[in-house]
């Protein structure tokens, strides 16, 4: 029987059975494979994470560090690859960047016998920031940036170093690791989804990554954080802000970083992010714009009752990190490729094509008319 009721969106509606994460019934909490996000955002890097994710154990430290090595061995670019990211124009969507990248990497490097599924989950990880900060310099500055960065073993550390050309600090690194953590798995989200309906068809590795970010890249999923900052750097203090965002109310407009279609209590990533943009604004010594998020969060909590999700606090953290805005999402695909990957080897581990049906609201059945009779 189908299901009844609102299925716009499909909403509500049980699309599928994972192992790997879930905001349980009540959407009062994350858990990784049964552990809480809250636990593995204070405890565990983001390469535990990735590993638990593929691998289905936390790791050992041997087991880790060994891990760590890996994805450090298969940071550098295809030359080939280097030339594709130069042909692209600087006013790319650095989300086509990372879309495009990962489309030509699965030509060069195709899925095979010789390359397995686990393989080209940790290439991608590993070189998704190879990708981006290759294309970023090259049309910033026309260096041509080597990616490998041994002395930075951790996927935040070699992110914040390659952006900037100097070595981030402990603080730094640890809150982009967290962030990482945060954004690595989310149940049955629109692009996690994505990608299970084209491995669904027998697709290969690939083309399911690459549906997976064509799909993150929309304001409603992962371009919420840059929405967020655009929000935020439109007010000069805590009370233009408030009457800014009354106003906003009043025409009911969408406010980016706020709601979320599982958390009605709320997020439950958004205080452990909001804490670490909260030490991050003292480290930079301001009294302007986290203030102003504060006030925001506090004026649509009491009137609307809707609770900050990952994204708000998300957006407030990079500022701080000296992450230019456009970038925010293609941070997003870099984390959520973990989840992504975990998903595919799922799906094809009890695989059956998703093929939902459709509610036809279309005409009846009506004779065709000729031609010269219309």
């Amino acid at each position: 029987m189908p299901q009844q009721g609102n299925t716009s969106g499909l909403a509500g509606i049980t699309a599928g059975e994972t192992a790997l994460s879930t905001v349980g019934k009540e959407g009062l909490d994350l858990t990784y494979r049964g552990y809480s996000i809250r636990d593995l955002a204070e405890g565990a890097s983001f390469e535990e994470v990735v590993y638990l994710l593929l691998y289905g154990i936390l790791p050992s430290r041997t087991e880790l560090d060994r891990y760590k090595n890996l994805l450090l061995s298969l940071r550098d670019l295809p030359a080939a690859l280097k030339t594709v990211l130069e042909q692209l124009p600087p006013t790319a969507n650095p989300v086509d960047v990372l879309r495009t990248g990962c489309s030509a990497l699965g030509t060069m490097e195709p899925e095979g016998e010789d390359r397995d599924a686990h393989a080209i989950a940790n290439r991608l990880i590993a070189s998704f920031p190879s990708m981006l900060l290759y294309w970023f310099h090259f049309h910033r500055s026309g260096k041509r940036i080597e990616t490998r960065a041994e002395a930075h073993p951790t996927v935040a550390d070699q992110f914040l170093f390659l952006l900037r050309g100097e070595a981030p600090s402990s603080l730094h690194v640890r809150a982009l690791d967290a962030a990482l953590v945060l954004h690595a798995e989310h149940e049955f989200n629109a692009s996690t989804f994505t990608c299970r309906v084209i491995v669904s068809t027998l697709s290969d590795f690939y083309s399911a990554i690459t549906g997976g970010i064509g799909a993150l890249r929309g304001p409603l999923h992962g371009g919420a954080d840059e929405g967020a900052m655009r929000l935020l750097e439109r007010f000069s203090t805590p009370e233009e802000a408030e009457a800014g965002i009354r106003g906003m109310l009043e025409k009911k407009e969408k406010i980016m970083g706020f709601g979320h279609r599982v958390y009605k209590k709320g997020d439950p990533r958004a205080p452990i992010i909001k804490s670490l943009a909260k030490q991050l604004a003292a480290e930079a010594g301001d009294r302007t714009l986290f203030p102003i998020a504060e006030r925001i969060e506090e004026m649509l909590l009491s009137e609307k009752g809707l609770y900050p999700n990952l994204d708000f606090y998300s957006a407030v953290a990079y500022h701080f990190l000296g992450i230019p805005t456009f970038l925010f999402t293609p941070l997003f695909v870099i984390s959520r490729a973990s989840g992504w990957a975990a998903h595919i080897l799922e799906q094809r581990a009890n695989n059956r094509l998703i093929r939902p049906i459709a509610t036809y609201i279309g005409p009846a059945p009506r004779p065709f008319p000729k031609l010269d009779e219309r």
